[in-house]
């Protein structure tokens, strides 16, 4: 029984691009796979489909938790823990056995030592009396087995109830973990689009400008110096570009990864980044809905409940216990006579001597409730500075967008400026360039603000416990 016990407790602490059109002049194709492919054992393995798939983030969140790995493991994590519970509480109910069986002997008499000639004495002829027998029997019978008094049976199914509970906040936690892993990525992949948009944006401000330059050589108002330094400009944009869409095509996969899909599936994000400033949460407030909503809170004082009810088992063991066994049927000779038969046993076992065994369980139960209990304060102390960490970083965040939205202006205006005085002939193109560069850094810079403050809140949420259900209330979607 004791065994059953540290098997629950094990099985929980195991448990935390846009596409194209085909141009006519192409190749054909290759046959396009079927979408899913099962294996055995019911493994399901994706394959693209055809074209650029539009995934939005609710739909990356939805497809995460069905499709990604870890969140898989954990949910057939709870599967086995549930079915310990049914191992362990079977030894509570009665047990039914029907069985039926049909005999056929054949006795030899004489080699069991029997004499015929001795019959003779009863006025038997012995050679009337066959020293060979054959006897054909069939018997049925139904039995019963039931646990009348069992305490360490009881508290050891109690045990496997807490058990399951705790495996199922452990696959709740591993739900929230999929929705911030997946929604960090998602963001991430939006903010790589954007920086893709402002390279391209700025590239072809820079193709302008070159031509500008390139004219201004041409009609005799214009220097080399400027051409050579507005072709710099632009090749070093043009680098900008392709490494934007490197780090783009690489989070994409990323993505695909996370949340199941083949790694050459082309996918659309049809969602943009969000921007929504969050209302301040007060302390207080965010601990206790932290405590009450945290899965892998509630998955220790779940697992705390197990060595509780598991230690109540042990201390059992000393008491005696009250079991009911027996059977009824019928037997008899095949086209013979058949008679009831049955059997009603009680049995009654009381432990004598058994005191390095139990003193031994008990040490180890104890030390369980012990480590747990300090895995529990250790947490609750890790929650209040997780939340106050992540408050530091909304707060913050928030006002690093504001700087960096003003500074974008800014520099757009400063490269307007520095664009009509080059065109008037005022100056040479060196403060445009200095200007754009300003303004790439900007742009990029509220890129990366915008992306850690959505990510901070997803954060702030995970920490609250709350992530999985209100992902879209702190994003302000």
């Amino acid at each position: 029984m004791w065994a059953a016990a540290v098997v629950c407790c094990g099985l929980v602490a195991s448990a935390g691009a846009q596409g194209g059109t085909q141009d006519k002049g192409d190749l054909p194709q290759a046959p396009v796979p079927n979408i899913t492919t099962k294996l055995p054992g019911g493994v399901v393995v994706e394959r693209p489909t055809p074209g650029a798939l539009p995934l939005s983030l609710d739909d990356a969140i939805a497809r995460g938790e069905k499709h990604n790995l870890q969140q898989l493991l954990v949910i057939q994590n709870e599967r086995m823990v549930r079915g310990q519970v049914l191992t362990v509480e079977n030894n509570l109910l009665p047990s039914l056995t029907a069985k039926g069986a049909l005999e056929a002997q054949q006795i030899n008499l004489a080699a069991l030592g029997f004499k015929g000639t001795s019959l003779a004495q009863f006025g038997i002829d012995p050679a009337t009396f066959p020293t060979v027998v054959k006897v054909n029997t069939a018997e049925a019978r139904i039995s019963m087995n039931q646990q009348l008094f069992n305490v360490p049976a009881y508290y050891l199914y109690r045990s496997a109830q807490k058990a399951a509970d705790a495996a199922h906040f452990s696959t709740l936690n591993g739900l929230g973990a999929v929705t911030l892993s997946v929604g960090t990525q998602y963001l991430l992949a939006l903010a790589d689009a954007a920086q893709i948009d402002n390279a391209r944006a700025l590239e072809k401000a820079d193709e302008v400008a070159y031509q500008q330059a390139k004219d201004s050589h041409d009609a005799g108002v214009g220097t080399n110096l400027d051409v050579l330094r507005a072709r710099v400009q632009l090749q070093t944009q043009q680098q900008a570009v392709i490494n934007s869409e490197n780090a783009f095509a690489k989070d994409k996969i990323q993505l695909n990864r996370i949340i199941g899909l083949p790694a050459d599936q082309e996918i659309v994000l049809t969602d943009t980044a969000p921007y929504a400033e969050f209302s301040e949460l007060p302390l207080a407030d965010a601990m206790r809905i932290a405590f009450q909503r945290r899965k892998d809170l509630l998955s220790l004082q779940a697992q705390l409940e197990v060595a509780t009810q598991a230690r109540k088992a042990v201390k059992g063991e000393r008491l005696p216990t009250l079991a009911f066994d027996g059977y009824y049927g019928v037997l008899g000779q095949i086209g013979g006579l058949y008679h009831g038969v049955f059997s009603a046993t009680g049995k009654l076992s009381v432990p004598v001597f058994q005191e390095g065994q139990l003193r031994g369980e008990s040490e180890v139960a104890t030390a369980q409730a012990i480590a747990l209990r300090q895995q529990i304060q250790s947490l609750r102390v890790s929650i209040e500075w997780q939340i106050r960490a992540a408050m530091l970083d909304v707060q913050s965040s928030n006002e690093l967008v504001k700087v960096a939205r003003s500074n974008v202006d800014l520099a757009t205006q400063e490269v307007q400026d520095a664009s009509d005085r080059f065109k008037a002939g005022v100056e040479d193109n060196l403060p445009v360039v200095q200007a754009q560069a300003v303004l790439a850094q900007a742009q990029s810079r509220l890129v990366q603000t915008l992306y850690q403050y959505n990510q901070s809140k997803l954060t702030l949420a995970r920490n609250t416990g709350v992530v999985e259900s209100q992902y879209k209330v702190y994003l302000g979607r």
